[in-house]
Parts: structure tokens; sequence; C-alpha cells
């Protein structure tokens, strides 16, 4: 499996202040942590973030930290980005957690699906619809894929495929089996609305019912 390289430094700036500085240099706040290392808070180039995201959160990178006792050469962690934040207004990572790993111990993920292929049913004017968007699945870190690929070209009008008929070797999907990824529903149907009756054609309606009333007591009369 790809994997990055990324230099983080150890954090002096704390609070939202510091961070608010560092974020106008172009680096983030970030914790690296993991079961057998303390908390260090330290900072990253946000640029190396993006890069990471572009391919999936589910990457491994060997990252090295600098805290004036390691040098750049030295050995690196390998870890995961275990969650993130964005600028809801930029869109641009704002923080950012970094989970160190062992490459001997199975891990437990999210990873997101990716539907492939056309589905026969929207030939006929069905709809796709993704249900889930994610599976949770354990593997070694080597096996970790950054995306599970699920085919629904073969789906025509009413059919869903579900998570036990996804297969996918190295890994082990812990999602409920009977859960629906996707499903290729009917078209929906427009129903047509019923023509407006303006205030004058209801008026010229109600004054033709009592004309007829009249005519039909007058035709009585004269064969009287």
């Amino acid at each position: 499996m790809e994997k990055f390289e990324i230099i983080v430094h150890k954090r002096e700036l704390l609070g939202k202040g510091g961070a608010r500085k560092l974020r106008g240099q172009g680096l983030i706040p970030a914790v690296f942590y993991g079961p057998q290392t303390p908390s260090m808070a330290v900072t990253v180039d946000r640029r190396d973030i993006i890069r990471v995201l572009e391919r999936g959160q589910n990457v491994l990178i060997d990252l090295k930290v600098q805290d004036g006792t390691e040098q750049k050469g030295g050995s690196a962690h390998v870890v995961v980005i275990r969650e993130f934040q964005v600028d809801p207004v930029k869109g641009l990572p704002i923080h950012a957690d970094f989970l160190e790993i062992s490459m001997e111990e199975e891990m437990t993920v999210e990873v997101p699906i990716r539907l492939v292929g056309k589905p026969e049913g929207t030939e006929m004017g069905g709809i796709l619809e993704q249900i889930r968007r994610e599976l949770e699945i354990e593997c070694l870190p080597k096996d970790l894929p950054a995306y599970i690929e699920v085919d629904v070209g073969h789906l025509n009008i009413g059919d869903s495929i579900h998570v036990e008929d996804v297969t996918a070797e190295k890994i082990k999907i812990l999602t409920e089996p009977h859960q629906t990824i996707a499903t290729v529903v009917p078209p929906t149907v427009e129903k047509e609305p019923e023509p407006e009756v303006l205030p004058e054609e209801e008026a010229e309606e109600e004054a033709e019912a009592p004309a007829e009333e009249v005519a039909e007591r007058e035709e009585k009369e004269e064969r009287k």
C-alpha cells in the first residue's frame, strides 16, 4: 500500500491564539498519539494534510517528529489520520489527529464505498440511490484499502445490493450483512395538477345552474 512521509514539529504555541497564528503561516495544529505513545501537540504543513486527504483518509503515513532530539533521517512512526477538522467556509483542514499503529496488529476502520458501473435499470428510467457510503472493516495496516469498489452495473429497477454481497480479499467486513448499500428505484411519476378554476369561471358555473332550473320550469308550464 502507498505510504506518505510527513514531518511534524513539536508545538510550542498552544491555545486558540497559537492555533490562529500557525494557520496564518500555512501550518495547522495537530495531535500525535497511540496505544503506547503519550499524546504530543505538533504542527504540520497544511499542504501535506491536503495531499494525504486527496488519496483518502485511510492512508498510511510515515510520521517523523522533530522535537529537538530526533533528526530528520530518524525512525518514523507509522500513523493514520484518525480525525480531522475542516474550515466550514474555506474548506481547508484546520486540525488533525495522528494515530500511531502497529503493522503487525489488525485495525478497525471505516472505508469509503465507491460504486462502479451503470445500473441496467437506469436505462429504463430507474434512479440509483446509494444508501450506505462506508463499510467498517478489520485488517492489517498493509492490507488497508483506500476504498472498496461495489459493482452496481447488474441492478435493474427494484434490485438492491447488500453488504453481504461484497467480496474483498484480506479484509473482514464488520458492517451488518443485511444492510443495503445501493438500490435502483422506479422513476417518480408527477401527478398532473388539476386545472385552476378562476373566480370568474366559478361565478359563471354558479349562474348557469339556476338558469337551467328556470328553463326546466318554463318548459313544464308550457306542457300544461
